[in-house]
């Protein structure tokens, strides 16, 4: 595989972000640090190799250069659980395996970039090709990866997920848990901006006495940067270094937790800010409050990405992020990258396997659906241990009218705040040859779809024009615009009519207001166009994402720049990641003896598939349409539902093992390594996954008869009595069986299995979506049902 093939840490594109300047310190001598270049913040649509959603526009010619590889490239050795309690014992046990290669212990000192020996067994080191593939044969040696180089894939949020900014009822989920106060969230990202008000620690208790983890001292950063809030900051860049051309520096980038990007940053208080009273913002009510999920919750950085194209990191320095993480004490863990939606193994084992050693310690693990668009089987972060997260957008909006000389008007979207622009000559142009000429005191008008060159709002405003209207098919991504400068946004339909217009009325003028805004139920939610769909295609019997939250407008801290003052811009789709983390971490301390499992399963379980106001959940980018399992898996979070789920489909290490197996990709002999049990083997040959206990039943080959299983554990009343309602996919046969489950003292779990048959379907079919619900008349324990059959295998429809 491609060294240089790239995973997804999602850019910052679509939402609201306070910025708070404050000092630093550089060891312990305070002094004011060095912004960071605004060049270095925005991952630009437009500079970056054209992403495949973006297909259906055009093509856009890209010639890729070919990587850097080094003399002594990183490997990955995964070796499974510790044989040691001792973590020195277990970096002795490494560089013995080293040595069996290199010839000296020297060597394989000199060799080794990390020593995983905390939460997994395992360790990344520079070798020549010929040496890594030596090791590889060695008993001890379960995996061997390429260290792969990662790209990086609020306010109204809670408002709307009717956790409000400032709670106003001593009920729910946030007052119960005393605002997340107590739980510590680990955070993977690209660092942390500590003096924004959102990492304040005012009304703080102290830190939890079983933390482990520790502030360090380095470049611009140093202990006292960390509070009874922030209370870890670590970084990782040896992997990445080792790989790179030219090692990063401190004149790119902080050599320490510091956020240079600003992702980490928007991550971090997304999921845990505390109170910022007072926020002003164009479009929102005085004195609005931003907050995180769990705003009393202890933040812990691990910084593991890097300011480099947009940002980058290694699988060396995330495996070292989760092995320290895990160590540390972390309750959750929030981590915004995301793998390929190729069917790769390799790709997939790139998160996956840290994930389960930290699921299986009881630690959450929540991660994007990614930012592959609205195609088919473009969703990450795949395996059944993950949270994975898709994102919407919220019930806010803000319209901006443009009206004609006639009276006539036409709707955008902008954030233009400015005085009215009475009525000035529009013109529309793909040929920017002459924009010097043509656009000076005119507002331009740009289809950005097809292969034409993009045309930005500075280039507008350089040339002398005073607006400009951007036509485009549905999308999450928008660039920023100059103070008080118009750029707004259309869809193709709106667009082509405005456009009709000024073909057909010569020197057509038009008057542009500033902008409105909209909040409530009279605004749309939308599964966002940004958001990756299922199916998996590695493994499509698994429905995944398993859960939507709003990722698109919310307001976050933005870290200060030397260039770039202004106070708000939009931000992307893995800010849904952080919102379900919050949410998990609320959740753990209302239910500690839940497990990871049982925690997903409560939240996909009373999901919604309308918004707030009863409307149903559609989907941005292409043709809209009703959004379904593969758009958002159980639906839109119901937070308060779900602290009170009746039931959950639990799972354990064993389950896990059955999906490793079941995928072919664990023997006997790596399932006792994996565990550290030399008993565990796989299931029986007859086991399939499509009997693995999701909360969900997906089946992609359906040609006859099939019968599942799946076990409810009860986690309300104790006597409980739940019936099944089905919705049959359409033309398919579903059976339940039995007709009701009794819970009571002596009876905490129940099994059942459900019969399904291709009813009158005769031909290979699209995935049809149903769902089966357990009802005790208080609580639906409701799960998506996806069918598709297969009588041809391998049949190209």
């Amino acid at each position: 595989m491609d060294s240089s093939f790239r995973l997804c840490f999602a850019a910052i594109a679509f939402g609201f972000v306070f910025i708070t300047n404050g000092k630093l310190s550089s060891g312990t001598t305070p002094r004011e640090a060095d912004p960071p270049q605004a060049s270095y913040l925005a991952f630009s649509p437009e500079a970056a190799p054209p992403a495949m959603s973006d297909m259906d526009d055009g093509f856009v010619p890209y010639k890729p250069v070919p990587p850097f590889v080094p003399e002594f490239p990183v490997f990955i050795f995964y070796l499974g659980e510790r044989k040691h309690d001792d973590p020195m014992l277990v970096t002795q046990s490494h560089l013995q395996i080293l040595k069996s290669v290199l010839g000296s212990e020297e060597a394989a000192k000199k060799s080794m970039v990390y020593s995983y020996h905390h939460g997994f067994s395992g360790f990344a080191a520079k070798l020549k090709p010929a040496e890594a593939e030596k090791l590889k044969s060695h008993p001890e040696v379960i995996i061997l990866l390429e260290n792969r180089k990662l790209v990086m894939q609020t306010t109204r949020t809670w408002d709307y997920l009717g956790q409000f900014s400032t709670p106003t009822s001593s009920k729910g989920l946030l007052f119960e848990t005393n605002m997340g106060n107590g739980a510590i969230i680990g955070v993977i990202d690209s660092g942390i901006w500590s003096e924004s008000g959102a990492f304040d620690d005012d009304v703080y208790g102290p830190i939890p006495k079983r933390w482990k983890g520790k502030c360090v001292s380095a470049d611009q950063f140093s202990p006292a940067d960390c509070n009874r809030k922030l209370i870890g900051a670590k970084y990782y860049i040896d992997g990445l270094n080792a790989d790179l051309k030219t090692s990063i520096n401190s004149t790119t980038e902080y050599l320490s937790p510091r956020d240079r990007n600003g992702h980490g940053t928007q991550v971090s208080s997304t999921v845990a800010g505390s109170f910022v009273s007072n926020m002003t913002l164009p479009g929102l009510p005085s004195g609005s409050i931003m907050r995180g999920g769990a705003p009393k919750a202890h933040i812990a950085m691990y910084k593991a990405c890097w300011d480099v194209e947009g940002g980058m990191c290694s699988v060396a320095d995330v495996w070292k992020a989760f092995d320290e993480a895990i160590h540390d004490g972390v309750d959750v863990l929030s981590v915004s990258i995301g793998g390929s939606a190729l069917k790769s193994l390799d790709v997939e084992i790139d998160i996956a396997i840290p994930a389960l050693h930290a699921v299986n310690k009881g630690i959450p693990v929540v991660s994007p659906a990614g930012n592959g668009g609205s195609r088919f089987s473009s969703v990450v972060n795949v395996s059944p241990w993950i949270l994975t997260v898709a994102a919407t957008t919220l019930d806010r909006s803000f319209p901006t009218l443009i009206t004609l000389e006639n009276n006539k008007t036409f709707v955008g979207q902008s954030l233009y705040t400015g005085p009215e622009i009475g009525f000035t000559e529009v013109i529309s142009t793909n040929d920017h040859s002459n924009l010097d000429q043509i656009t000076k005191g005119k507002v331009v008008m740009h289809f950005s779809m097809g292969p034409v060159t993009p045309l930005t709002p500075d280039v507008v405003q350089k040339n002398g024009g005073i607006g400009l209207i951007d036509v485009r098919n549905p999308s999450d991504n928008r660039v920023e615009c100059p103070v008080n400068f118009p750029c707004i946004y259309m869809d193709l339909e709106v667009g082509s009519e405005l456009y009709f217009n000024i073909q057909t009325t010569s020197s057509l003028k038009i008057k542009i207001s500033p902008h409105k805004t909209i909040i409530g139920e009279s605004v749309a939610t939308k599964v966002a166009k940004s958001s990756a769909r299922g199916p998996s295609s590695f493994s499509p019997a698994i429905l995944k994402p398993d859960i939507a939250a709003p990722g698109v407008t919310l307001l976050t801290p933005r870290i200060p720049t030397n260039e770039d003052t202004s106070e708000f811009v939009y931000s992307g789709t893995s800010m849904a990641t952080p919102v379900i983390a919050g949410i998990v971490a609320l959740l753990k301390i209302s239910h500690p003896n839940w497990s990871p499992a049982a925690i997903k399963s409560a939240l996909a379980t009373t999901a919604m598939k309308t918004d707030p106001y009863g409307e149903r959940l559609t989907v941005d980018g292409g043709n809209l349409k009703v959004a379904d399992a593969f758009d958002y898996g159980g639906g839109l979070v119901n937070l308060e539902k779900a602290t009170d789920p009746g039931l959950v489909y639990d799972m354990d290490i064993n389950d896990y093992i059955h999906y490793l197996c079941s995928q072919a990709l664990y023997t006997d002999k790596k399932v006792s390594a994996l565990t550290g049990n030399v008993t565990k083997k796989c299931p029986s040959s007859c086991s399939s996954i499509l009997d693995l206990n999701v909360p969900s039943i997906t089946i992609p080959d359906l040609s006859e008869n099939i019968t599942v299983t799946r076990t409810l554990t009860n986690v309300g009343p104790v006597d409980s009595v739940y019936r099944p309602v089905i919705e049959a996919p359409f033309g398919f046969s579903v059976v339940v069986s039995p007709e009701k489950l009794v819970f009571n003292k002596g009876t905490k779990k129940n099994a059942f299995t459900v019969s399904v048959s291709p009813g009158s379907h005769r031909v290979n079919t699209a995935f049809y979506f149903g769902s089966l619900t357990w009802s005790d008349g208080v609580h639906n324990v409701t799960i998506p049902v996806s069918l598709r059959t297969r009588f041809i295998p391998n049949f190209f429809l």
